[in-house]
């Protein structure tokens, strides 16, 4: 996660971004910290436990991804690429999915960070 996908992420959003991230390095740098710190509440990141595959949001996200894409004959590594590009485009227009995975039992607890899913 760059501070350039951060602020790609802002720019598309009117509302405050709330995002669940992993213990991985990058996410606590100084450089991400700062960043957050001067979007004055427009950013906030919740940290999930150090290893936590199952409460996390992006295993659904890559759970249903990885079901379409399995669906399809592939031919290549573009192929793939086009796939998987192309089945998170769909989900990116697709909130009410997405807000089911936030439903789902092993996530309920995101539910309390942002009321939207309610």
């Amino acid at each position: 996660m760059s501070v350039f996908a951060l602020n790609r992420l802002l720019t598309s959003s009117s509302a405050p971004v709330f995002l669940i991230v992993d213990g991985h390095a990058i996410h606590k740098a100084k450089l991400v910290g700062d960043f957050v710190a001067i979007q004055e509440g427009r950013l906030q990141l919740f940290y999930l436990p150090p290893y936590a595959p199952h409460p996390n949001p992006d295993e659904l996200v890559w759970g249903h991804v990885k079901k379409q894409v399995s669906r399809q004959i592939l031919q290549s590594q573009n192929d793939l690429k086009f796939l998987v590009l192309s089945a998170l485009r769909r989900l990116r227009k697709l909130p009410y999915i997405v807000a089911g995975f936030f439903r789902h039992p092993t996530c309920r607890y995101a539910i309390r960070l942002w009321p939207y899913f309610l």
